[in-house]
Formats: structure tokens, sequence, C-alpha cells
């Protein structure tokens, strides 16, 4: 296995077709080609499909992949600062559930560390999108919850992706309401009081099962529920229909406003935040101090 073997194949991963792979790295698509089946032979699996209509990545092809990419940016950093005497950017990805905190968090570590050395990605994102950012490289972090419910199948997909999962904050459950909501003044709210308004979850895809879902209690018959894809909407439905969504009940007005309370429900159930890293990874500096950010919310989770 050959550095120009892993590069070849991380380009070929990213395009529709080996032909426009080949373009792209200035040889033939029989070279290419042949390069890629002697890393298949040596690996002893199928990176690639191939079809009439193009090429796509198997499922431990993904996995290599995304190791491959760990590889060739550790040479190139190596190559930058020994050989060729660059100064190339460091990069930081962290992908997440929809949480404001974690945002937060973020824009705390870009301000202390600064764009002149690093480059930084943010992917505020679907759970099995969390999952797969992690474990294809593409994110150092994921910051995501498990609970009673979702934590045997999601654990089971950590050990069978590679990936260990460690406790931040434990929370009880709150409904996250505009502060105009009928019930906002309430101290403790319970489920049938929420009946008669709509509850909002985010959409999570083609991996929509309760087991991925964002908001805990995902089980229960809601007599209205409502998907969005993003948190600025759901926001909105919130003034505009009196909705609501089940949360951690930290807030983060900073970043959403005064507008909006949280207030305890009426549940022994608790959902535990956490990271989702490479089991066999180092967590970076900058990883290790955005954990940090995360872990300054213990005082403000409402267990």
């Amino acid at each position: 296995m050959t550095l120009v073997q892993l590069k070849y194949a991380i380009v070929v991963a990213g395009s529709k077709s080996l032909n426009d792979a080949a373009k792209e790295l200035f040889i033939s698509q029989p070279s290419l080609s042949a390069a890629i089946h002697s890393l298949e032979d040596e690996l002893g699996f199928d990176v690639f499909t191939r079809s009439k209509t193009g090429i796509c990545v198997t499922t431990k092809g993904a996995e290599f992949i995304g190791y491959a990419k760990s590889v060739v940016e550790q040479y190139d950093l190596l190559d930058a600062k020994y050989i060729s005497k660059i100064n190339r950017k460091k990069t930081f990805s962290v992908s997440m559930q929809h949480y404001t905190f974690a945002v937060k968090a973020f824009v705390e570590v870009v301000k202390q560390y600064g764009m002149d050395e690093f480059e930084f990605e943010v992917h505020e994102t679907k759970t099995h999108e969390v999952i797969d950012n992690v474990r294809n490289n593409k994110s150092e972090i994921g910051i995501l919850y498990v609970n009673e419910f979702n934590e045997h199948v999601l654990k089971k997909l950590f050990k069978e992706y590679n990936l260990v999962f460690t406790p931040i904050l434990e929370c009880s459950i709150y409904a996250y309401i505009w502060k105009g909501h009928p019930l906002a003044n309430k101290k403790e709210i319970t489920l049938d009081e929420l009946d008669e308004y709509p509850c909002l979850g985010f959409d999570q895809g083609e991996h929509n099962s309760f087991y991925f879902a964002e908001e805990v209690l995902s089980t229960y018959q809601y007599k209205q529920f409502i998907r969005a894809n993003d948190r600025a909407t759901l926001l909105n439905l919130m003034v505009g229909l009196n909705g609501y969504t089940l949360c951690s009940g930290i807030i983060c007005e900073e970043f959403n406003g005064s507008d909006y309370c949280a207030v305890k429900l009426k549940s022994d159930e608790k959902m535990t935040i956490g990271y989702i890293s490479r089991k066999d990874a180092i967590i970076s500096e900058i990883g290790k101090k955005y954990i940090e950010e995360i872990e300054k919310y213990k005082d403000k989770a409402m267990a």
C-alpha cells in the first residue's frame, strides 16, 4: 500500500466515475483502475462497487477512506513543516446534534485559537450523520445524547464503527417554548398539558428511526408533531404555532435570543450528552479545549 494509492482512492471516492477521477489526477483511466484494483487486492475487500451508472464507496470502503484521509492529512502536515516548509494550517472539525451551547463552545474555541493557524468546520446535522462524520474522519468529535431508550442501539453502532462515547452532561427533560406560550409561566409541565400544542422535532432523513431522534420520549404518541430541518425554523414554529420541543434545558440566549424559556417536564427521564470519537484516535489539544468548553455547561445543565 502506497501513499499514492491512498490519494487515488480518496479522489475516486469524491468522484462520480473513474474517468472523472482520472482526469482530476491527470492519469489514464486504465492506470487508475489498475492502481485501485491492486489496493483492493492487498486489502482483501472492495473499496468501491462499479456499475454502468458509475462508482460508489462500499460500507467497509467508507471506513477505509476515512483512515486514508487521516494518513494523507498527517503526511501533508509533515511535508509542509519539514520538507516543503510551507506554513500549512491545521484543521479542526466537530459535528453535533442541534445544540446551541455546542455551537457556542465552538465559537469560544475559534476565538481562543484564531484562524491564522487553523481551519475550522462545524456541522450541525442529523444524528446518523454526526456518527458517520466521526467514523469517516470528517470530524474529530461528535456531540450527541444517549438515554435508556436509545443507548443499546447507538452503543452497538459505536462499537461496530470503532467509536467510543464519553459522557459530559446529565440532564433532566425540559419543554423548550417561547415566552408568549400559554404554559410559559408554569414551574413544571406534563405531557398531557402539552398535548394540545404541536411537538417539534428534527427530521432525520432516511434514518428517521425512534433511536436516532434528537428529542427524548420519541415513542410517545403525540397528537400533533411537526418535523423541520433546522433550528431557526423550529424557533419560528414555536412562536407561530405555540409549538414546543423537548430538550436538555440548557439555555443560550446569546444565540437564540431572550424570547424563549425551558420549563421542567414532569418525568423521571434523563439524557446524557457526550462526545463520540474514534477509538484509536488521540484527541488533539484543540479538541480537548472544545470538550472543556462543553464541560462548562455542567452547572447550567438542569439535572
